[in-house]
């Protein structure tokens, strides 16, 4: 690298050399592809590839250049013809990328060194789930294989779960890591990625989804056991304004059950919710539904055919229901239980365990 040298001559300031500005190269290799064939770098932007790059297939290799940013960018390389697309981390240096359809490796800079091993690591690991999930749904197993089969599964699944942890704690302060924690932090409770957040470098809090999961987290905060409720506005099903204060004060203890028509997992667990409702409504327990639909038509013909009987919500805006975000929830169902005086006293009940936490409360 030059440095910059300044001369002054008759009272003259002279630039003696230019520092010359960091870039990367890629060379590439794709085996069984015509010579002159394109090969391009893309980069994903609003759902849709966008070509940034092009480059000429000549035996077997390809090759790009360019002038990398001081941040590391995250971008693809792609044989389209073949449906063939690999990601790739722009970063001043020489990367190696060996372009194929099953598992593509890249190589060469600290951004690719890292996320390489990780998809090694954890593309392994999620073989071996798919044959144990398959070998678990196999009829002909007895209860007891395929208990076994289940057991294996929780055990890679938790394995599976500590190398995306443990790859992004020792890659925090590069843009792998960061992006990994931003892909990934829904696997882990906040406790776990409070921490994380709070190491990466402050130059790394531009890259995409950081400051999603710092709100994330903030909201959570806020909602958390021990914090009063969030008070909001939405409408019933029948067009009429109703704030959740409205029933929080009414009962001894609300759950503020956060679902959805569409929701598989939702509608499954409902008739838990319906059970919990009948055998404690009458001794102060009151549920509220905020709907996460779009549809309000399907909404209410669920709310018909799961037998649901308790006042509704919902703001018609699917994921980006207003409610849903204060108490950041990124995944249904969700519940959070609150007492007659606005205290979050649970989150998260889920099948027996919400009949046990009133059995606890409503003796």
């Amino acid at each position: 690298m030059k440095t910059f040298l300044w001369m002054a001559t008759a009272g003259v300031l002279a630039l003696a050399s230019c520092q010359e500005k960091p870039s990367y190269t890629v060379n590439g290799t794709i085996a069984d592809v015509a010579d002159g064939e394109m090969v391009y770098l893309q980069n994903f932007v609003d759902g849709n590839m966008v070509n940034l790059d092009s480059a000429v297939v000549k035996g077997g290799a390809f090759q790009f250049k360019g002038e990398a940013d001081t941040i590391a960018q995250s971008r693809y390389v792609s044989y389209p013809a073949k449906g063939i697309s690999s990601p790739i981390f722009l970063e001043a240096g020489t990367i190696t990328l060996d372009l194929n359809n099953e598992l593509s490796k890249v190589a060469g800079t600290v951004c690719n060194d890292a996320y390489q091993k990780f998809i090694e690591e954890f593309y392994a690991v999620n073989k071996e789930m798919r044959a144990l999930y398959e070998q678990a749904q196999n009829d002909s197993l007895s209860d007891e294989q395929r208990k076994e089969a289940e057991n294996q599964l929780n055990v890679k699944d938790s394995l599976s779960r500590e190398i995306v942890y443990n790859t992004i704690s020792s890659n925090i302060t590069n843009v792998a890591g960061v992006q990994l924690l931003t892909r990934f932090s829904s696997m882990f409770d906040a406790d776990r990625i409070q921490p994380l957040v709070e190491q990466i470098p402050a130059s790394l809090n531009s890259v995409e989804g950081v400051d999603q999961l710092k709100e994330h987290l903030a909201s959570l905060a806020k909602t958390a056991v021990g914090q009063k409720y969030i008070d909001f506005t939405m409408n019933t099903p029948e067009g009429e304004a109703v704030k959740l204060s409205d029933f929080i004060a009414k009962n001894k203890y609300t759950l503020i059950d956060f679902w959805a028509s569409w929701c598989g997992p939702c509608r499954a667990e409902m008739p838990n919710v319906v059970k919990a409702y009948n055998k404690y409504k009458s001794k102060g327990f009151g549920i509220v539904g905020v709907s996460l639909d779009r549809d309000s038509e399907a909404w209410k013909k669920a709310i018909k055919d799961l037998n649901i009987t308790w006042p509704q919500m919902s703001d018609l805006k699917a994921w980006d229901c207003e409610g849903a975000k204060l108490y950041a929830v990124r995944a249904i169902p969700a519940t959070v239980l609150v007492d007659q005086e606005g205290t979050i006293i649970a989150r998260d009940l889920r099948g027996d365990d919400i009949a046990a936490k009133l059995n606890e409360l409503l003796k």
